[in-house]
């Protein structure tokens, strides 16, 4: 590598390009979720662009726009309808479970001897007044009311805010095509600016790729198959299983729980309505069966994270979700895998000072 003396001027010239380029930073930040989820699908969709892009290789626009249009048909247009089944069983099912309360189907719980055995249990160690079974069904109500109300005002606000959805998606889109398109020529550029030596470039560059296509596979793909499967045991059950293997989707990023706060309730009631070999299957079916997808599936998927162990995983992924929500689940893996390659590259790079110091 040819050697260099940086000069007053040169510092001068990079303290101009970071105060521009932070400028920039801040026009585009509040559309970085679309650029991100078009960096992430690009990553994803790229082995198709190529096939596509071989097969017109003096035509990038049209091979772009062609790519571009079949992610669009293939996953986007699918997902509108699901979203919608899936807001028209919440609904169905907020306003029944409502109606079975208010129609006495609570007291015949509150009856049972299980619930009444271990609501005396309850009473019996309470420092406050006793338990009102009236009060909990009353109350239960009304959050399933409220709940419902909420469902409908969700689909009222998506309807509503279908413009800013569109047009992030648009955004998004654009931002895709110009990714696939230009890929060749955005990798050289990165490369011809960056002071780094090329292996580092190309360490940099493979941990990127790698460890974002292994955030959305091992987050995203995990939390799929779980409410898949979930939601397949649900709806044998007799549940919504649509709308419950959603919900089995979401709960899977919560830490500890998981999808056991959707399917240990349901096979709970159940056991107390009397179907204790429904309850029982649900509930080894959520052990045995959600549980194995992810204690095998993520790991799988998430072993190119930079050789980080499971609770570095874990604070990436939980850490990220505090901090920039649902896309954290991306960024989160992402920084702290370059965190750690950039770690590797300096415990490299000064491995003579760093001997040195140690043997001192």
């Amino acid at each position: 590598m040819a050697s260099f003396k940086a000069e007053p001027r040169h510092w001068t010239l990079i303290g101009a390009l970071l105060l521009a380029a932070y400028a920039c930073y801040m026009l585009i930040a509040p559309y970085m979720g679309s650029i991100v989820l078009a960096f992430i699908v690009s990553l994803l969709f790229f082995p198709l662009h190529e096939k596509i892009e071989n097969r017109l290789p003096s035509h990038p626009n049209v091979a772009a726009a062609l790519s571009c249009t079949l992610l669009t048909v293939m996953i986007i247009i699918p997902l509108i309808f699901v979203a919608a089944a899936i807001l028209s069983q919440g609904v169905t099912f907020f306003t029944g479970a409502y109606e079975w309360l208010t129609q006495g189907g609570a007291k015949e719980i509150l009856a049972a001897p299980l619930v009444k055995s271990g609501l005396a249990l309850v009473d019996k160690w309470l420092p406050t007044d006793s338990i009102n079974p009236q009060e909990l069904v009353a109350k239960a109500a009304s959050t399933l009311s409220a709940m419902s109300s909420q469902m409908l005002g969700m689909s009222s606000k998506i309807l509503g805010d279908v413009t800013g959805v569109f047009v992030n998606f648009l955004l998004m889109l654009f931002v895709l095509f110009f990714l696939l398109r230009d890929h060749d020529k955005i990798i050289n550029m990165l490369r011809h600016v960056s002071p780094l030596s090329r292996s580092q470039e190309d360490t940099l560059l493979d941990e990127a790729e790698k460890v974002a296509k292994s955030a959305v596979l091992g987050s995203f793909l995990t939390a799929l198959a779980q409410g898949i499967v979930g939601g397949f045991a649900m709806w044998l059950a007799g549940f919504a299983g649509l709308f419950w293997g959603t919900m089995m989707a979401f709960a899977s990023f919560i830490p500890v729980v998981g999808t056991a706060l959707i399917w240990l309730p349901a096979a709970a009631y159940l056991l107390l309505i009397g179907q204790w070999e429904w309850a029982a299957f649900l509930a080894g079916w959520g052990v045995i069966v959600v549980g194995s997808v992810d204690n095998i599936l993520r790991p799988l998927l998430m072993q190119g994270n930079s050789g980080m162990n499971t609770l570095l995983i874990f604070f990436s992924l939980i850490g990220g979700l505090h901090v920039y929500g649902l896309m954290g689940l991306i960024y989160g893996p992402i920084i702290f895998s370059l965190t750690l390659v950039l770690f590797r590259m300096y415990e490299t790079e000064f491995h003579s000072f760093l001997e040195k110091q140690d043997n001192c």
